[in-house]
């Protein structure tokens, strides 16, 4: 190496400001990317500006309020090539226009004013709309004139009588409809299971079952006809207003969820107004084939599922990290381990999900509704059970024996292969006995060909996920058990500690960090994966959260929702690409806020253990 004296340079100084260019250039394209997705994100839910447009068609003219969502980005050339800019109006109004957005050559538009009065309504179907009210006729008493000074208040008192209307009748269709269905479900799973068991009663419980079905169905003909005077109820009370063109429309005022005056608002009011917004996106359900409301489903399912995938990752990836590390003779075999969970990290996360579909989903899934397909014989079947405890207690003998005295040397190769494979054969046999018992009928064999478990549902999509990303726990668990300073392990061993009391109460809470680290990673992964849920559980519109309520309030045989999917949908699936667009970059923002405060909580737990546990160098 020359030395850098005078006009001479270190060798490699080049490479190292290259690499710092690069370095720097990764981290502006990240910024700008999140720079991007915060905007747009968030711009969704400021309120904007209405004009009235006068936009030539031919040899017509339309009028038409709406808001700019984008001027002069895209454009398309005349017959001499010349660019021609164009822009995205927002007009709302679905049902009367037939889309969302249009989109327009700004030499089309031949004015452009400020709409004084217009109403931005968010709307239950149709999409939000933009109009000029014009009067509001009540269930009871005269109508109200739009310039009337009670016109706003009894909106307002209106549209929360409808949404507390609403509530109500999602409270009885999904809550007290979903009950009376469980219990004639439940009915029904009785008469079928007394008629496989072939009770000697059955003619006595078929009646039984009837009658109890009988008064069920009345309940909910009783439900149901309070639905739908609510249902009437809500249709009584009309709005009347005015588009851009001049032509008059009506609709029930409980098709609005909320309203507001964005022309006259001051920065206050609009900073309100973008409160309101972005809480109903949080907290409300999705409407409108998900392109309006809100996602708390996708938020509830993404945060349940992540949970769950931590759970069930962490031990596995432990055990099999410390097996690896502390227990396991460096050798041939176990380096052929490590090859394979390495490799397992770079196998695409589509495969991962067939694998979950086939093995969890039909296997595990279709075992746990109705037993085993194809169950052994019951003379082949205890003969395994008789054998797998004899081989089991062999295979303890022969650990015991196999433990070093102190003073003693070792046992042999050959005895340590044999235990070994006493430990693989006994658990062969216990998946035998298990996976083909015939005095195992399954716990749902009663709702079959109807899976329970034996579909999609969040159980199967964690432990996909989990699977997934069990080489990051592995490989972050090895090298944080391998950072634990040797002279703490001696330290332990020479006060008289075992190997696992060394392990368990040093080495463990030593290289803690290091664990935690794999599973930030381990969850950062998760989250963001959507190619194997779609094929394990998740879907576009779940109708029950996955937690609940309701007994056992643990449902993991429910389908969920997720973000990741969410956007997928909202993206490449809806049938207005234009009005889906703005719900693509808030649900991307929220997806990725919400991995950033999960990753968050799990680095504060690691630097607190990082400061208990100062001993370890990871």
């Amino acid at each position: 190496m020359t030395s850098s004296t005078g006009n001479k340079r270190v060798k490699g100084e080049v490479q190292i400001w290259l690499s710092g260019m690069g370095l720097a250039i990764g981290c502006l394209m990240v910024g700008a990317l999140l720079a991007l997705i915060l905007w747009r994100g968030l711009h969704v839910f400021w309120p904007q500006e209405v004009l009235h447009f006068k936009i030539a068609e031919g040899e017509q003219t339309v009028e038409v309020f709406g808001q700019v969502k984008d001027r002069g980005a895209s454009g398309v050339r005349d017959e001499n090539d010349e660019f021609i800019p164009q822009i995205s109006l927002f007009t709302g109004h679905r049902e009367v226009f037939g889309i969302s957005y249009r989109t327009v050559r700004e030499p089309l538009v031949l004015e452009s004013r400020v709409a004084q009065g217009v109403m931005v309504a968010d709307r239950v179907s149709g999409g939000a709309g933009m109009f000029l009210p014009s009067h509001l006729v009540p269930a009871e008493g005269d109508e109200i004139k739009a310039d009337d000074p009670a016109f706003v208040d009894e909106l307002r008192k209106l549209v929360r009588q409808g949404n507390r209307l609403r509530r109500q009748i999602r409270q009885i269709e999904r809550i007290e409809i979903g009950r009376v269905n469980d219990r004639i479900q439940a009915e029904e799973r009785h008469l079928r299971a007394a008629r496989r068991a072939g009770a000697e009663n059955l003619e006595e419980i078929r009646a039984e079952v009837e009658r109890n079905i009988e008064s069920l169905n009345e309940d909910f003909a009783r439900l149901a006809a309070q639905a739908g005077e609510k249902r009437q109820e809500l249709e009584l009370a009309r709005i009347h207003f005015r588009l851009g063109d001049g032509s008059e429309h009506e609709h029930a005022v409980s098709n609005i969820t909320r309203f507001h005056y964005p022309n006259q608002l001051s920065l206050g009011g609009k900073l309100a107004e973008f409160g309101r917004g972005l809480w109903a996106f949080l907290s409300q359900e999705p409407r409108d084939s998900n392109r309006e409301g809100g996602v708390f489903p996708a938020i509830f399912g993404t945060f349940v599922m992540t949970i769950l995938l931590a759970v069930m990752v962490t031990p596995f990836g432990v055990i099999a990290a410390i097996y690896l590390r502390e227990y396991a003779k460096q050798g041939p075999l176990v380096r052929t381990v490590r090859i394979c969970v390495n490799n397992l990290a770079g196998v695409p996360s589509i495969v991962f999900g067939v694998f979950g579909l086939g093995f969890f989903v039909y296997g595990v899934g279709g075992f746990i509704d109705g037993g085993a397909r194809h169950p052994w014989p019951s003379p082949l079947w205890v003969a395994a059970v008789v054998g797998f405890f004899a081989v089991l207690t062999a295979a303890v003998l022969m650990g015991l024996r196999l433990s070093p005295a102190p003073g003693k040397p070792p046992a042999g190769k050959l005895l340590g292969a044999i235990g070994g494979g006493l430990w693989v054969l006994a658990a062969v046999l216990l998946l035998g006995v298990v996976a083909k018992n015939p005095y195992f009928g399954g716990f749902f064999a009663a709702d079959l060909p109807t899976p329970t478990f034996g579909t999609g549902g969040i159980l199967w999509a964690s432990l996909t996920l989990a699977l997934m990303t069990l080489p990051v726990v592995i490989v972050a668990t090895e090298e944080s058990l391998a950072a634990v300073p040797r002279g703490v392990r001696e330290a332990a061993l020479a006060c008289g500690a075992s190997k696992w009391q060394t392990i368990q109460r040093i080495v463990l809470p030593g290289a803690a960090p290091g664990i935690m680290t794999g599973v930030i990673l381990a969850m950062a992964r998760g989250a963001g994966e959507v190619a194997p849920l779609m094929i394990t559980g998740v879907v576009k519109m779940a109708p029950s959260l996955p937690i609940d309520g309701e007994f056992p309030f643990i449902h993991a045989e429910r389908k969920f929702m997720h973000l990741g999917f969410h956007i997928f949908d909202l993206g490449f699936q809806s049938p207005d690409a234009e009005a889906a667009k703005p719900m693509v970059f808030a649900t991307t923002l929220l997806l990725i806020t919400l991995v950033v405060v999960m990753n968050l909580s799990a680095i504060l737990i690691r630097n607190h253990l990082r400061r208990k546990y100062a001993a370890s160098s990871f």
